[in-house]
């Protein structure tokens, strides 16, 4: 499977919305802690494990 750049930043940028609409709408916080606070952290995580994942492939492609 090969992606490139615009399919990988709409499947991240719509796993993260998703995400921060679910939590909007469930009653368990209020939507500027959502905002402020988890959809940041979201984003963070996501990168790092963009990062972490996209060498790991590099390291299945080189097949050590």
């Amino acid at each position: 499977m090969e992606f490139d750049l615009p399919t990988t930043a709409a499947a991240f940028i719509a796993v993260i919305a998703i995400g921060v609409v679910g939590l909007i709408a469930a009653p368990m916080m209020a939507m500027d802690t959502v905002l402020m606070m988890v959809a940041p952290s979201m984003i963070v995580f996501g990168l790092i494990m963009f990062g972490l994942g996209l060498k790991h492939g590099e390291y299945r492609t080189v097949g050590r």
